[in-house]
Order: structure tokens, then C-alpha cells, then sequence
């Protein structure tokens, strides 16, 4: 009896995102958030975030943002981030809250109860940008309704 075919690897994403200065990112991304540098010149840096190639270009500028009702909570629109383990998730608070980080929104548990329950925290990096990491527990509430 044959074993199932192996699912092909999920595909990488590619994302730029601009930033008012390149070494508060570097600190950021590089110490905070644990990305290997990769490539960069004096306007970009990319960065391997997860097996993701996430760039992020000198742009200085605020930029508007808006603002969503989710779960009683006023979530920044636009905003990036990555689905962890739940450990990792309760890791990478703790090192963020060790770093100083201000969170836009502290760590939580989201939709308790029901579907889609999840760790979600927001945060911004130094140029302002809105990161969400969140995690679930049983990877099927991912797409829940």
C-alpha cells in the first residue's frame, strides 16, 4: 500500500513595506522580531521572515491609516503578520514586552469559545506600520465560520 502523495509546500509571500529609516527596522525586525537579514542597499533591506521574503523600503512619511471594530477592539487597517504555534505566540509576546514594545493591542484571547478562537496582539514596528501575530490552537478555526 502506497502512502499518500505529500501536499506541495504552502507558497512563499512577498511583501514591501515602506519605513521612515532603515536601522530602527533593522533593530526591530532583525533583534526584536528574530529575521535573518538578507540582501540590502541604502534604501532596502529584505529580511526572511518565516520563509517569507519581507522587504522593507525607505520611504519617509506618515502614511493614513484606518481603523476596523473586531471583537471590541480598534484593529489598524492596513496590517501584516504571521499565524504561530501557540507557544511561540506566548514567546514572542514575552520577548516583544522584554524589548519595551507598546502594543496597539495586548495580547488576548479572541472569539473565546467560538469559532475561530484565537491569541491575536497588535503592534507597530518603528515606522508605524501594524503587525498582527495571532495563533490558534486547532489549526481547522483557522478559516472558521
Amino acid at each position: 500500500m502506497s502512502s499518500p502523495p505529500t501536499p506541495p509546500p504552502l507558497p512563499r509571500f512577498h511583501l514591501a513595506v515602506p519605513v521612515d529609516a532603515l536601522e530602527p527596522a533593522r533593530t526591530f525586525y532583525g533583534e526584536v522580531l528574530g529575521c535573518a537579514q538578507g540582501r540590502s542597499s541604502d534604501t532596502w533591506i529584505d529580511w526572511n521572515l518565516r520563509g517569507h521574503q519581507f522587504v522593507t523600503h525607505l520611504a519617509p512619511g506618515r502614511r493614513e491609516t484606518a481603523h476596523n471594530e473586531v471583537d471590541g477592539h480598534d484593529v489598524p487597517v492596513p496590517h501584516f503578520g504571521l499565524l504561530l504555534t501557540v507557544p511561540e505566540f506566548h514567546d514572542l509576546a514575552a520577548r516583544l514586552r522584554a524589548a519595551g514594545t507598546r502594543f496597539v493591542i495586548e495580547p488576548y484571547l479572541r472569539f473565546e469559545g467560538l469559532p475561530g478562537e484565537q491569541w491575536t496582539m497588535f503592534l507597530l514596528d518603528p515606522a508605524g506600520n501594524a503587525l498582527e501575530f495571532k495563533a490558534f490552537a486547532d489549526d481547522g478555526q483557522v478559516f472558521a465560520v
